[in-house]
């Protein structure tokens, strides 16, 4: 079994000089921030991306199961949009399929035993990583650029917010913790894994739809002002 990426679970005490330097991100990060200099939005993405792998965030996620969700929570709602914003790609011909390929990568990476195989193998936590954010900033390009109707793209944005509530509501009703990864560090937290789990259900079901309305505000303002000829947001 290969080392937990970010090592192993801190304890409430070593969290905040519990960052990851590891120089192989440092580099993609730095990298990313030279080619998108000239966007606002893929240098918000890279200061996410930053919080998630560098902050002690990504400790933490190796202890907690409800912080792994926050983890990938910025990536899919927050980096992966700010991403889609700025990356200039063909824009997919539809939304349903990019919908359809990120909800499977989703699902499956919350499975257990991938889930716990990606907390135990760098290389499989690597492509879990990649996979998450590489399929949602694929919807997300979808979703913001203006190929579709308006009422289509927000209502995707409500199916893709829908699944991970779903996703959620099963965690958080779950009967038992489901993740071989989390059954001790929480107890250093002062919560069971069980309550661990149900926490980030919770987020997930919750709290995870503040991007998602943001999103479609936005593609609502975008219309609106096409409409009114005003300048595009």
């Amino acid at each position: 079994m290969e080392r937990i990426y970010c090592g192993p679970a801190p304890l409430p005490q070593e969290l905040w000089s519990s960052w990851n330097f590891d120089p192989v991100v440092l580099v993609c990060l730095a990298g990313m921030t030279y080619l998108l200099r000239k966007h606002a939005a893929g240098l918000g993405a890279v200061a996410i991306l930053f919080v998630a792998f560098v902050s002690p965030l990504c400790a933490l996620s190796s202890a907690l199961f409800s912080a792994r969700v926050v983890h990938h929570v910025l990536l899919i709602a927050v980096a992966a949009p700010l991403f889609a914003l700025s990356i200039e790609t063909r824009k997919p011909a539809t939304i349903a399929r990019p919908f359809v390929v990120s909800t499977v990568i989703l699902w499956g990476w919350h499975l257990p035993a991938a889930y716990d195989l990606a907390l135990s193998n760098v290389a499989v936590y690597w492509l879990m990583q990649v996979s998450l954010l590489i399929s949602a900033t694929w919807f997300w390009r979808a979703v913001l650029s203006a190929e579709a109707a308006v009422v289509e793209r927000i209502a995707f944005i409500v199916a893709a917010f829908a699944q991970m509530g779903m996703l959620g509501a099963i965690l958080t009703f779950a009967p038992t913790a489901l993740y071989a990864a989390h059954a001790l560090a929480p107890l250093d937290w002062g919560i069971t894994p069980l309550r661990d789990q149900q926490l980030g259900g919770l987020i997930m079901w919750v709290p995870s739809g503040l991007p998602y309305a943001i999103a479609a505000g936005v593609v609502a303002r975008r219309h609106w002002h096409q409409l009114t000829g005003g300048a595009p947001c």
